[in-house]
């Protein structure tokens, strides 16, 4: 159960009564009325706001709504106490067997434990990675890719029918200049020596895709005119590049339910649907754009182009979608693919798109609202750079000298695992920096490590249970006697509580960092939990003299292991059995 959600709804019902008391008026909105965890642990085991928010429509102090209602609480058989604090916020402290019992919840779900269903099975389309097929993925998509799948995990755990979606940008001149490097590479597949050109790709993974092109279609293309031969090696070296990304998100743990192309979403006519729609709407008008604010580029004229009336949807300016000329602008593409998106069905829609495309954010949430009359949504999310580094020493790469790291390089280097853990440590809206040597050090300052090796221990302690003269027997775990466990040992089932809330917020907020963050605090109760068992002999997992309580703490030592498990696979990170020095 999500404890947040059960204790305000508890809260609510004691409102009600007072209610029913003539203590407070009836009708009140209870729908503000929260419950959450305090800053400060002293303070409580929960809080809530609910005096401060029907303070005022109750026509009373919020401190005489606060102290009626602890009277209320009072009575819970789950509450030990209700204190009042500040203005008027209101501190609970739950009863020892409220919190053993939510190990019942852990070990009776298992690795269901924390799913919800706060999406309603809505449908939500998230694209990411998107990497023009010019080149293969390199260590700079990981970020993008982690977050959005991670992100794809979280919702489908809060109850979401969840589409990964990739964005093949096969349309524009890029993958012109594509065609046109590897068709130098399959010359040079026959005995040529070429130079390539400033402006062309001229990183060796084309030469494999020549070597293919020659491969399938002999020299069929030497004497050829590049009017002729350009749109077939255009297509072979596109299907040849997503082949390799393929590949490479097939390492990362990424896997796709769809691609979509950019170059078919144009040739079917859907950039012409796109306009008629908005026309239809009134939304596109014939004008000339002021020139960009501050200096005056040179080159800058008034031409008269089509644009879409933004600013009616928040936008700071109205947007070209078709150039003076009549062709259509990059944006008017954007448009297009985001109305098939809602034509399918998706009215929640998410890209994850690199830090580069700040400006872009205004124009397309304008365009969605747009084309949807409101009824879809859509969350861009930025991700910055990030910084690799070795030896606290910045590694470069550059996509087009043909020296840069590569996503499969990354992985290759340290491991899937490594790799999405350690891209949700920060807010993808921060930088991030990525340590080849801190990533693989045995520490608590390595979260990957940390976390991995509390599941590790659980593991370790499960089957030293198991190894037992008379194991404790784990089909009665749900039955066990956990008012066997001490103060010791209440902090940490507190933490698994949070658990479904956790989920449940994060997946609101769009926010799969959230759940990198909660397993390392709850990694860290662990770790605490299996040192004072160190130190004092009382409180190890493992009592042969007392099965009841053995049983009680390899339950106990179940559900940590069931959460850190849970919330790993959510997004994506697989947990480990042991760890080797």
């Amino acid at each position: 159960m999500n404890l947040f959600s059960y204790l305000a709804a508890v809260v609510r019902a004691a409102v009600e009564e007072l209610s029913r008391d003539g203590v407070l008026p009836s009708g009140l909105d209870l729908s503000r009325i929260g419950v959450e965890a305090p800053r400060d642990p002293s303070h409580g085991d929960v809080a809530t706001n609910a005096a401060m928010v029907l303070a005022k429509p109750a026509g009373k102090n919020p401190r005489q709504v606060a102290e009626a209602l602890a009277e209320k609480l009072r009575a819970s058989a789950d509450v030990v106490s209700a204190e009042v604090a500040g203005p008027g916020f209101l501190n609970l402290r739950l009863t020892p067997e409220f919190w053993r019992a939510r190990l019942v919840d852990v070990v009776s779900a298992g690795l269901r434990y924390g799913d919800s269903k706060v999406g309603q099975g809505e449908r939500a389309n998230i694209e990411y990675v998107s990497a023009n097929p010019t080149g293969p993925l390199t260590a700079g998509h990981a970020r993008g890719a982690v977050v959005g799948d991670a992100l794809a995990g979280l919702l489908a755990k809060a109850g979401y029918e969840v589409t990964r979606e990739y964005y093949i940008n096969d349309a524009g001149a890029q993958v012109d200049v594509l065609a046109r490097s590897a068709y130098l590479r399959y010359r040079e597949a026959f005995g040529e020596t070429v130079e390539i050109p400033s402006g062309l790709y001229p990183g060796d993974y084309l030469k494999a895709v020549g070597e293919k092109l020659k491969a399938r279609d002999g020299d069929k293309w030497m004497k050829a005119d590049e009017p002729v031969w350009l749109p077939e090696v255009r297509r072979f070296a596109i299907d040849a590049l997503m082949d390799m990304i393929r590949s490479d998100l097939d390492l990362l743990g990424v896997h796709m339910d769809r691609f979509s192309s950019e170059r078919a979403l144009v040739e079917a006519g859907k950039v012409e649907e796109a306009l008629a729609t908005l026309d239809s709407k009134g939304l596109l008008y014939k004008g000339v754009l002021e020139p960009p604010k501050g200096k005056l580029p040179e080159d800058w004229e008034p031409r008269e182009q089509l644009l879409f009336r933004a600013t009616q949807f928040g936008d700071d300016v109205d947007r070209p979608i078709a150039k003076a000329d009549g062709s259509f602008t990059y944006f008017a593409n954007d448009v297009a693919y985001h109305l098939d998106k809602w034509s399918r069905g998706f009215t929640n829609l998410i890209d994850v798109v690199g830090a580069d495309h700040a400006g872009w954010v205004k124009r397309i949430t304008a365009a969605v609202a747009a084309i949807s009359d409101g009824k879809a949504a859509i969350d861009v999310k930025l991700c910055q750079l990030v910084n690799l580094l070795q030896g606290g020493v910045p590694v470069k790469m550059s996509k087009r000298s043909g020296n840069f790291i590569t996503l499969r390089d990354l992985i290759e280097e340290v491991g899937k695992d490594v790799v999405r853990f350690v891209m949700l440590t920060r807010r993808n809206d921060q930088t991030l920096d990525f340590d080849y040597d801190k990533v693989v050090e045995q520490s608590k300052d390595n979260p990957v490590f940390y976390v991995q090796y509390a599941h590790a221990r659980c593991r370790s302690v499960l089957r030293h249970a198991a190894a037992l003269p008379n194991p404790p027997d784990e089909t009665k775990l749900a039955t066990a006697d956990y008012s066997r466990l001490t103060e010791d040992e209440l902090p940490i089932i507190r933490v698994m509580a949070q658990f479904p809330n956790v989920i449940e917020q994060a997946a609101i907020a769009h926010e799969p960092h959230r759940i990198a963050f909660y397993l390392y605090d709850l990694a860290a109760e662990f770790h605490s939990l299996w040192n004072k068992g160190r130190d004092d002999a009382t409180l190890r997992f493992l009592i042969e003299s007392d099965p009841a309580l053995t049983l009680a703490r390899v339950g106990l030592v179940k559900a940590v292991q069931t959460v850190l498990a849970s919330g790993l696979g959510t997004i994506g990170v697989e947990p480990v059995e042991e760890l080797r020095a």
